[in-house]
């Protein structure tokens, strides 16, 4: 018993070696399976980590891009009329559940009453329409300061034959018959100041200087001579001084019209025709010393004058249309005299000239973002003008009329380039006019 007890005795040690070495034996696969499942999950975990920070990203991408769009609603909203906050004042609210760029769940509470994002820098478009007529439509922005200087280049021609005696018979003329060409230029280099009060009220000064051009071709028949004889006559010197106000009277946008109302003072500063002087020696009323001509050509009408008027216009995509309609009344004057050739003066009384009735047409629309044209007709009605209360002799009612094409170009953000051409279509509007203009916001 004692041998049998021995011998399983050392059985059980045996087993437990064995087994003791087993344990030892897995101990390195068990801890290398241990070590593989960590790596695993660790990557598992950064893999996630990255889709998450994409996700944040792509999230943060969304919410700058839906505060620029909002921004960009806002801004629409009141270049349509629809609202009274200026643009970029979208920058100053925040959309309820949409936290700014980079904030954290713990500061959804704050970005509440924080801006979001930061309105787009919006880029100056091209005008409404290209400036064809006198009284620009779109008016200068609250606080800005716009420079514009132009160019304006005119010239015109006149036939006139006067016949001067009695007739006899049907076509025999006894007397003289004299028969004129007229040719003029005009140049006028103005400088324009405009300040924006506020987003409907601004405020402008012009300036011009003038450089006229006359040559009068003309013979008379009857007098024996063979030739054409040239009378020249020219003048330059600061023109007639203006002073505008304009208001924007309603809220328009699309495919409501736009009304604006404006009055505008002209001064008398320029030279007027009664101090330039005459060819004539004594007087030029029933005088042969004398065709009346002046020897040197006026800078100003020589009468103060006020200007009411409005101007619309209709947005209907993709045309503008536009127009104006004013009055000018020339105030009259006292104790006119002209002054002649011999340095004496020829009284001539109260002059009061005619009135004159505007209205102009027109309709532009855009090339591009940055190119614009418009097309248009400015009819003028004037008025008998009268001295002493009575109509001078030879005076009558005018029409002037006068087909205008013109574009615009923006160079910058804050400088553009309009250009304009007028034919005239009736006989008394001048030929052709050339303006440049070159408006600089400030």
């Amino acid at each position: 018993m004692a041998g049998t007890s021995s011998r399983n005795t050392w059985l059980a040690g045996c087993a437990g070696l064995l087994c003791l070495g087993m344990a030892h034996a897995q101990e390195p696969a068990a801890s290398a399976d241990l070590r593989h499942n960590v790596i695993q999950q660790g990557e598992r975990l950064d893999a996630m980590r990255s889709q998450l920070a994409a996700q944040m990203a792509q999230i943060e991408q969304l919410k700058r891009a839906l505060a620029e769009q909002e921004a960009d609603y806002r801004a629409l909203r009141h270049a349509m009329g629809m609202d009274g906050q200026p643009p970029g004042s979208a920058s100053t609210t925040s959309t309820p559940g949409v936290s700014p760029p980079g904030a954290t769940a713990t500061d959804t509470t704050v970005a509440a009453t924080q801006p979001v994002g930061r309105a787009p820098v919006r880029e100056p478009g091209p005008p409404a329409v290209a400036p064809i007529f006198e009284q620009p439509g779109v008016l200068t922005p609250r606080g800005k300061f716009v420079i514009e200087p132009s160019y304006q280049f005119g010239y015109s021609s006149a036939d006139r034959v006067d016949l001067i005696g009695y007739t006899v018979i049907p076509a025999v003329l006894i007397g003289l018959i004299d028969a004129r060409q007229v040719r003029t230029t005009t140049q006028t280099g103005a400088l324009t100041l405009r300040y924006g009060l506020s987003n409907r009220f601004e405020l402008e000064l012009r300036v011009p200087y003038l450089h006229n051009h006359t040559d009068t071709t003309s013979r008379e028949i009857f007098t024996g001579s063979a030739q054409d004889r040239v009378f020249t006559s020219s003048g330059h010197g600061l023109g007639d001084i203006e002073a505008t106000a304009r208001y924007q009277m309603n809220d328009g946008g699309a495919d409501k019209p736009y009304f604006v109302g404006w009055l505008r003072f002209k001064s008398r500063t320029g030279r007027d025709p009664f101090d330039v002087t005459t060819d004539c020696v004594n007087r030029c009323i029933q005088n042969v010393t004398g065709t009346g001509m002046p020897l040197q050509l006026p800078t100003g009408s020589g009468f103060h004058a006020l200007q009411p008027g409005v101007t619309w216009l209709y947005p209907s995509d993709p045309v503008v249309f536009f127009g104006n309609l004013s009055y000018l009344h020339n105030f009259p004057r006292h104790g006119v005299s002209r002054r002649l050739l011999g340095g004496e003066r020829e009284a001539l009384g109260t002059i009061d000239v005619g009135d004159v009735v505007d209205l102009s047409l027109g309709m532009g629309f855009a090339l591009n973002d940055k190119a614009s044209i418009s097309l248009g007709y400015d009819q003028s009605f004037v008025g008998l003008t009268r001295q002493n209360g009575k109509t001078v002799a030879g005076s009558a009612k005018t029409v002037l009329g006068t087909l205008l094409v013109g574009g615009s170009y923006r160079l910058s953000d804050k400088r553009s380039l309009n250009v304009a051409l007028g034919v005239g279509v009736t006989r008394d509007t001048p030929d052709a006019t050339v303006t440049v203009r070159v408006p600089t916001t400030y």
